[in-house]
């Protein structure tokens, strides 16, 4: 199960006590104070690691709390401070404060950490408030409370390219093609239902990350279909590969479907419709003489990349074109 969203409560573990205690030894007269602080409590930390890559973890555990911290003793004797709570989530997850409505970090590299609450200070045991005018102190103080947070966490996936287009455009086929990747394929609509992520190797150890998310349909963004749910995995790419099927079942028009994708993108995010685009046209073992594939071209008045995900058609140059946009786009960054 993919899981890319959750609703915690944090809290780190609280300061122990200080303690109220006097040396008591045989043939030692007038004993004086001896009470320890207490240990400070145990942090929250969140870790971005390799080997996670979904917040299914979350999923009915709604309350994290770290370790308090140990109370003072007698002789001197400090508590031990709790042990700090390290959550591991997956590389790309964004953590907010809720009540605040403030993001706190984004964990989006592999070893990123936030702590995102701190424990409470020890108590001070009554041995620390000795002094040369009161040498028999029955003060001690209590240990403070751990810091609280109401969380929400949000998933984007790391990819270099992601893949939008109509449902059965053919993005699955695309992706199971270029990668090992086995997202679920079939002949009727919203078969993705959950982000899929697949790494292409290229030759001399080139590679990179392609996302392929559900298919998008008019109104998305007011929840039709399966709305907006995942367009959050392809924010963070280099590049959108735009697939498009040259002769849908449906009967529909290639352009036209182009066009109400784009406008879904643009409802979802300016940010988004901005980034740079490849237009891919699938199936052209349905087109051979190429008719369809140049009418989309002359009716979008751009370049249109043909492949055949079914056959394999182009996906070698097709793989190709994407590295080197990718790339192209990191060296103009820099």
């Amino acid at each position: 199960m993919f899981i890319d969203q959750a609703k915690i409560f944090v809290k780190a573990g609280d300061g122990g006590h200080g303690c109220l205690s006097f040396r008591r030894e045989k043939f030692i007269a007038k004993g004086g104070p001896d009470g320890g602080d207490g240990g400070r409590g145990g942090d929250i930390i969140f870790e971005a690691v390799e080997d996670v890559d979904t917040l299914l973890d979350f999923a009915g555990r709604h309350k994290l709390v770290a370790q308090n911290g140990r109370p003072g003793e007698g002789s001197n004797r400090h508590g031990a401070s709790g042990d700090d709570l390290i959550v591991r989530v997956p590389p790309g997850t964004q953590i907010y404060d809720t009540d605040l409505d403030l993001m706190i970090k984004d964990l989006s590299e592999i070893g990123a950490k936030a702590r995102v609450c701190k424990g409470g200070k020890g108590g001070r045991g009554n041995k620390s408030f000795a002094t040369s005018t009161n040498q028999t102190p029955r003060t001690t103080t209590d240990g403070k409370p751990g810091q609280e947070r109401n969380l929400r966490l949000e998933l984007k996936l790391i990819a270099d390219v992601g893949l939008v287009g109509i449902p059965n455009a053919g993005k699955s086929t695309l992706i199971s093609r270029c990668s090992a990747a086995k997202p679920k394929i079939a002949d009727y609509p919203f078969t993705t239902l959950e982000p899929v992520l697949g790494i292409i190797d290229i030759t001399d150890y080139r590679r990179f990350v392609m996302a392929d998310i559900p298919g998008l349909i008019e109104g998305a963004h007011e929840g039709t279909g399966l709305g907006f749910e995942f367009l959050r995995h392809i924010e963070r790419t280099t590049i959108i590969a735009h697939i498009l099927d040259i002769m849908p079942p449906d009967g529909s028009n290639p352009v036209d479907n182009y066009h109400k994708i784009r406008n879904e993108l643009a409802s979802y995010s300016k940010a988004l419709a901005d980034k740079p685009e490849l237009i891919i046209a699938n199936k052209t073992d349905l087109d051979p003489d190429g008719d369809a594939v140049e009418k989309i071209r002359e009716k979008l008045g751009q370049d249109v990349f043909a492949i055949s995900a079914v056959t394999g058609t182009g996906i070698k140059e097709l793989c190709e074109k994407l590295w080197q946009t990718i790339h192209k786009d990191k060296f103009e960054q820099d």
